[in-house]
C-alpha cells in the first residue's frame, strides 16, 4: 500500500533522506522516459529530473505542497515538464541570437520566436502583458504558452484549489484587456 501524499511530503520535512531516495529512484526511468518524448537528450532529462527533486523537497520543506491533491509523482513530472518547457524556451533564444547576432531588442520590427512580423494586436499583448505582474506572466504562459492543465499549473504554483486559480486566471485576463483597452483609446 503506498502512503498518501501528505504522509510522503511530511517524511520529507523532517529530512527523510530514505523516503526522498525512494521518490527518486521509483520515478527516475519513468521521467528520462518521459523526456523522450520531447527529445531531451538522456543527460539533459537527468539534469532536469534532479532539478525537479530538488524543487520537490524545497517545496515540501517549505510547506508549499502541504495540501498537494495529486500524487508525488504526478508533482514531481509536472515541475520537470516545467522545465522542459524552460530549457526549449532558453535554447531557443540562445540559437536565435547566436545564428543572427542580435538580440531582441535590436529589431526595428517585431518578430515572434518564429521569425513572423507579429500583427498589432500581437504587439499590443505582447507589450501589455510585460506590465503584469509575475504571478498573472506565470499563470498565463504556462496556460496559454506551455499547454499545461489548469490541475497541472495549480500544483506547479501551488494554488490551494483549481477554483482558486480558475478566478486568478480571469482576473489576469481582464486586467490584460484593461491595460490594452487603456492605452489604446477603448476606454
Amino acid at each position: 500500500m503506498n502512503p498518501e501524499p501528505k504522509n510522503i511530503i511530511e517524511l520529507i520535512k523532517q529530512g527523510d533522506k530514505i523516503t526522498l531516495e525512494k521518490i527518486y529512484l521509483e520515478n527516475r526511468e519513468g521521467f528520462i522516459n518521459f523526456a523522450r518524448k520531447y527529445n531531451v537528450s538522456e543527460e539533459d532529462a537527468i539534469d532536469i529530473y534532479q532539478d525537479a527533486i530538488i524543487i520537490l523537497r524545497e517545496n515540501a520543506v517549505n510547506g508549499r505542497i502541504d495540501e498537494l491533491q495529486s500524487n508525488i509523482s504526478t508533482y514531481l513530472f509536472a515541475i520537470g515538464k516545467y522545465r522542459i518547457y524552460q530549457n526549449f524556451r532558453v535554447q531557443s533564444r540562445t540559437e536565435l541570437t547566436s545564428d543572427f547576432n542580435l538580440v531582441e531588442e535590436n529589431f526595428d520590427f517585431d518578430v515572434n520566436l518564429y521569425g513572423q512580423i507579429l500583427t498589432k494586436e500581437q504587439q499590443l499583448l505582447k507589450k501589455y502583458y510585460a506590465e503584469l505582474g509575475d504571478r498573472c506572466k506565470s499563470i498565463l504562459n504556462l496556460f496559454y504558452y506551455q499547454g499545461y492543465s489548469l490541475d497541472e499549473i495549480r500544483d506547479i504554483l501551488n494554488y490551494s484549489s483549481k477554483t482558486v486559480l480558475k478566478s486568478q486566471k480571469s482576473r489576469c485576463i481582464k486586467q490584460l484587456k484593461d491595460l490594452i483597452n487603456k492605452h489604446n483609446g477603448k476606454y
